[in-house]
């Protein structure tokens, strides 16, 4: 899995910069309420997992690290709920939005933010306990992922803190449809496919996939596996969703919503670990 691992994370940060996750998700004017709330209702309406997942109102009154929060949908949800949350990205620009997201919503005071490299994140963020470490599609886009996990392990979590990642899929569908559509059926190229097409914005410096089999071995022997699940398909055309128009794709359009639902527990781009400290 060292495929990236002499990627510069300026490089990374760059990319992250350009273009923060979900940025374009709203036609309204960018910072203001209406924005920050519709970016939200995207993101929950086209991954409605992430409530389920993340279990917001389960940390009311505790303590929780997100590691990679981009503009602050997730951590908006989680101080809303009642979390004490410290929220940490690698973007400024990003982070400017998430400071701004927090502002309009008068949460600043619930939420304390830090741009880090999360490989090196206790050099910026200061070591503590939390009860949740959450991080929803983000260490896979850096250079050494297993340090981001060493870094959990040794300065954020006690016995019983929990770890819930979302990393992606390495036998998914989408891995499938970039190889057959951007690869030419290379999949000895796999890794540099998957990572220049595995965001909206094509040519993400890195990006790694994990099946479930690696998941105990990614994160440790500190930590004990509590969930895999496997989520989520995109289904609609990438034209129209642009334009907030949500039509599916023709296979997908007649495909009846359990079968659907199956093949995203079989063949989901999202990887939802959780976990506990032991």
């Amino acid at each position: 899995m060292s495929t990236f691992a002499s990627t510069p994370i300026e490089k990374i940060k760059k990319y992250w910069d350009a273009r923060p996750c979900n940025v374009r998700h709203s036609p309204s004017e960018v910072g203001t309420l209406d924005y920050f709330d519709q970016v939200l209702a995207r993101r929950y309406f086209v991954e409605p997992h992430i409530p389920a997942f993340a279990e917001f109102q389960r940390w009311r009154g505790r303590k929780v690290l997100e590691i990679g929060c981009g503009i602050g949908s997730d951590t908006i949800s989680f101080a809303r709920a009642g979390a004490e949350v410290t929220a940490v990205d690698l973007s400024a620009k990003s982070l400017e939005l998430a400071q701004r997201n927090a502002e309009v919503h008068g949460l600043s005071d619930k939420i304390r933010f830090y741009e880090a490299n999360a490989e090196t994140l206790s050099d910026v963020v200061p070591p503590e306990t939390y009860d949740l470490v959450y991080s929803f599609g983000v260490i896979h886009h850096t250079s050494h992922p297993e340090r981001v996990v060493d870094q959990i392990e040794r300065n954020y979590v006690r016995a019983g803190s929990v770890l819930k990642l979302m990393v992606y899929h390495r036998f998914s569908w989408k891995v499938f449809w970039i190889i057959a559509t951007f690869g030419r059926g290379a999949f000895w190229k796999l890794n540099e496919s998957v990572a220049r097409h595995s965001e909206a914005e094509t040519g993400c410096p890195v990006t790694y996939s994990y099946s479930r089999r690696q998941v105990p071995r990614f994160i440790g022997p500190r930590f004990q596996v509590d969930e895999i699940a496997v989520r989520h398909i995109f289904p609609y055309k990438i034209p129209d969703y642009v334009r907030y128009r949500y039509i599916k794709v023709w296979y997908f359009r007649y495909l009846p919503k359990p079968v659907f639902n199956l093949l995203q527990r079989i063949m989901g781009w999202h990887l939802c670990i959780t976990a506990h400290a032991r």
